[in-house]
Protein backbone atom coordinates (compact mmCIF):
# COMPACT_ATOMS: atom_id res chain seq x y z
CA UNK A 1 0.00 0.00 0.00
CA UNK A 2 1.08 3.59 -0.64
CA UNK A 3 0.74 6.75 0.67
CA UNK A 4 -1.82 7.49 -2.04
CA UNK A 5 -3.99 4.45 -1.38
CA UNK A 6 -6.89 4.88 1.36
CA UNK A 7 -6.95 2.86 4.01
CA UNK A 8 -10.53 2.36 5.57
CA UNK A 9 -13.83 4.17 6.16
CA UNK A 10 -13.21 7.00 9.16
CA UNK A 11 -16.45 8.28 9.11
CA UNK A 12 -20.11 8.43 7.25
CA UNK A 13 -21.94 11.56 7.56
CA UNK A 14 -25.45 11.96 8.09
CA UNK A 15 -27.20 15.41 7.70
CA UNK A 16 -30.58 15.68 10.08
CA UNK A 17 -33.62 17.89 10.84
CA UNK A 18 -33.60 17.14 14.74
CA UNK A 19 -30.35 16.35 15.90
CA UNK A 20 -31.04 15.77 19.51
CA UNK A 21 -33.62 12.98 18.40
CA UNK A 22 -31.17 11.75 15.60
CA UNK A 23 -28.04 11.52 18.82
CA UNK A 24 -30.80 9.30 20.57
CA UNK A 25 -31.59 6.81 18.06
CA UNK A 26 -28.25 6.61 17.17
CA UNK A 27 -27.72 5.69 20.78
CA UNK A 28 -30.58 3.85 21.75
CA UNK A 29 -31.44 2.49 18.95
CA UNK A 30 -28.07 1.43 17.48
CA UNK A 31 -25.77 1.50 20.38
CA UNK A 32 -23.37 4.49 19.32
CA UNK A 33 -21.08 6.50 21.50
CA UNK A 34 -20.91 10.03 21.61
CA UNK A 35 -17.61 11.09 21.08
CA UNK A 36 -17.22 14.84 20.55
CA UNK A 37 -19.06 17.79 19.31
CA UNK A 38 -17.20 20.12 16.71
CA UNK A 39 -19.67 22.64 16.07
CA UNK A 40 -22.63 23.87 18.75
CA UNK A 41 -25.06 26.72 18.36
CA UNK A 42 -23.60 28.39 21.17
CA UNK A 43 -20.48 28.96 18.65
CA UNK A 44 -20.04 30.91 15.55
CA UNK A 45 -21.18 28.63 12.62
CA UNK A 46 -19.83 27.90 9.52
CA UNK A 47 -21.41 30.10 6.95
CA UNK A 48 -20.77 31.98 4.23
CA UNK A 49 -20.09 31.84 0.49
CA UNK A 50 -16.88 29.51 0.82
CA UNK A 51 -18.57 27.39 3.24
CA UNK A 52 -21.56 27.10 0.37
CA UNK A 53 -19.00 26.25 -2.19
CA UNK A 54 -17.28 23.86 -0.11
CA UNK A 55 -20.33 21.60 0.59
CA UNK A 56 -21.99 22.08 -3.01
CA UNK A 57 -25.11 24.01 -1.48
CA UNK A 58 -26.64 26.70 -1.87
CA UNK A 59 -25.94 30.26 -1.02
CA UNK A 60 -27.55 31.35 2.65
CA UNK A 61 -26.74 27.77 4.09
CA UNK A 62 -25.37 27.51 7.67
CA UNK A 63 -23.87 24.45 9.42
CA UNK A 64 -24.60 25.10 13.23
CA UNK A 65 -24.33 21.90 15.09
CA UNK A 66 -21.67 18.85 14.34
CA UNK A 67 -21.61 15.75 16.54
CA UNK A 68 -19.04 12.39 15.94
CA UNK A 69 -20.14 8.92 17.36
CA UNK A 70 -18.32 5.76 17.42
CA UNK A 71 -19.84 2.81 15.81
CA UNK A 72 -18.63 -0.14 17.41
CA UNK A 73 -15.42 -1.21 15.58
CA UNK A 74 -16.36 0.71 12.45
CA UNK A 75 -16.62 3.85 11.00
CA UNK A 76 -17.54 6.67 12.78
CA UNK A 77 -21.01 8.89 12.54
CA UNK A 78 -21.09 12.65 12.25
CA UNK A 79 -23.87 14.06 11.95
CA UNK A 80 -24.66 17.69 10.86
CA UNK A 81 -27.37 20.05 11.20
CA UNK A 82 -28.06 22.56 8.51
CA UNK A 83 -29.91 25.74 8.49
CA UNK A 84 -31.32 26.45 4.54
CA UNK A 85 -34.19 26.95 2.52
CA UNK A 86 -35.58 24.11 0.11
CA UNK A 87 -33.90 21.23 2.06
CA UNK A 88 -34.80 17.86 0.48
CA UNK A 89 -36.36 14.56 2.39
CA UNK A 90 -33.44 11.74 2.01
CA UNK A 91 -33.09 9.76 -1.21
CA UNK A 92 -34.88 6.75 -1.88
CA UNK A 93 -32.59 3.59 -2.36
CA UNK A 94 -33.27 3.55 -5.73
CA UNK A 95 -31.88 7.41 -6.17
CA UNK A 96 -28.65 8.16 -7.61
CA UNK A 97 -25.85 8.63 -5.01
CA UNK A 98 -25.05 6.89 -1.52
CA UNK A 99 -28.03 4.91 -0.24
CA UNK A 100 -27.23 3.29 2.80
CA UNK A 101 -25.00 2.68 5.31
CA UNK A 102 -24.92 -1.10 6.08
CA UNK A 103 -23.97 -1.92 9.92
CA UNK A 104 -22.64 -5.39 10.82
CA UNK A 105 -24.73 -6.85 13.59
CA UNK A 106 -23.98 -10.29 15.86
CA UNK A 107 -27.78 -10.85 16.77
CA UNK A 108 -29.87 -9.90 13.65
CA UNK A 109 -33.41 -10.00 15.63
CA UNK A 110 -31.67 -8.17 19.26
CA UNK A 111 -30.62 -5.47 16.85
CA UNK A 112 -33.91 -4.85 14.84
CA UNK A 113 -35.91 -5.03 17.72
CA UNK A 114 -33.85 -2.60 19.58
CA UNK A 115 -34.08 -0.19 16.48
CA UNK A 116 -37.67 -0.09 15.76
CA UNK A 117 -37.92 0.09 19.74
CA UNK A 118 -35.80 3.27 19.30
CA UNK A 119 -37.99 4.57 16.36
CA UNK A 120 -37.01 3.00 13.15
CA UNK A 121 -38.93 1.56 10.74
CA UNK A 122 -38.83 -2.26 9.67
CA UNK A 123 -38.61 -2.30 5.58
CA UNK A 124 -38.07 -6.28 5.51
CA UNK A 125 -37.87 -8.76 7.58
CA UNK A 126 -34.41 -10.65 7.64
CA UNK A 127 -33.36 -11.68 4.41
CA UNK A 128 -30.98 -14.44 3.79
CA UNK A 129 -28.03 -13.10 1.72
CA UNK A 130 -27.82 -15.17 -1.53
CA UNK A 131 -25.06 -16.50 -4.05
CA UNK A 132 -21.45 -15.11 -3.36
CA UNK A 133 -22.59 -13.92 0.13
CA UNK A 134 -24.88 -16.57 0.93
CA UNK A 135 -23.98 -18.99 4.53
CA UNK A 136 -25.99 -20.59 7.24
CA UNK A 137 -27.10 -17.09 9.09
CA UNK A 138 -25.83 -14.67 6.75
CA UNK A 139 -28.90 -12.41 6.55
CA UNK A 140 -29.93 -8.70 5.90
CA UNK A 141 -32.61 -5.97 6.36
CA UNK A 142 -33.15 -2.54 5.61
CA UNK A 143 -34.52 0.08 8.25
CA UNK A 144 -35.19 3.31 7.91
CA UNK A 145 -34.38 5.65 10.57
CA UNK A 146 -36.86 8.16 12.18
CA UNK A 147 -34.67 10.87 10.67
CA UNK A 148 -34.86 9.41 6.81
CA UNK A 149 -31.77 7.56 5.82
CA UNK A 150 -32.11 3.79 5.50
CA UNK A 151 -29.79 1.96 7.34
CA UNK A 152 -29.07 -1.83 6.11
CA UNK A 153 -27.99 -4.27 9.12
CA UNK A 154 -26.25 -7.19 8.46
CA UNK A 155 -24.56 -10.56 9.53
CA UNK A 156 -22.69 -13.20 7.59
CA UNK A 157 -21.04 -15.30 10.65
CA UNK A 158 -20.50 -18.35 8.16
CA UNK A 159 -17.89 -18.11 5.38
CA UNK A 160 -19.48 -16.91 2.11
CA UNK A 161 -18.97 -18.71 -1.33
CA UNK A 162 -16.82 -15.39 -2.90
CA UNK A 163 -13.94 -16.36 -0.02
CA UNK A 164 -12.85 -19.48 -2.66
CA UNK A 165 -11.76 -17.43 -5.14
CA UNK A 166 -10.15 -14.64 -3.63
CA UNK A 167 -7.44 -13.82 -0.58
CA UNK A 168 -9.35 -10.53 -0.20
CA UNK A 169 -12.14 -10.46 2.44
CA UNK A 170 -14.80 -7.54 3.27
CA UNK A 171 -14.37 -5.57 6.44
CA UNK A 172 -15.68 -7.86 9.31
CA UNK A 173 -15.35 -6.65 13.57
CA UNK A 174 -13.58 -8.55 15.64
CA UNK A 175 -15.21 -11.19 17.55
CA UNK A 176 -16.05 -9.27 20.40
Amino acid sequence: MNAATARGIDHIGLTVLDIEAAERFLIDGLGAEFIYETLNPGLPPFEGPEVAKMVGSPPGIVIDVIRMYKMGTGPGIELFHYKVDGQRPAPRLCDLGWQHVALYVDDMEAALERAVAAGAEKMNDPWDLIRAESGPGNRFCFIRTPFGPVIELISFPSPQPYEEGTELRRWKPPVA
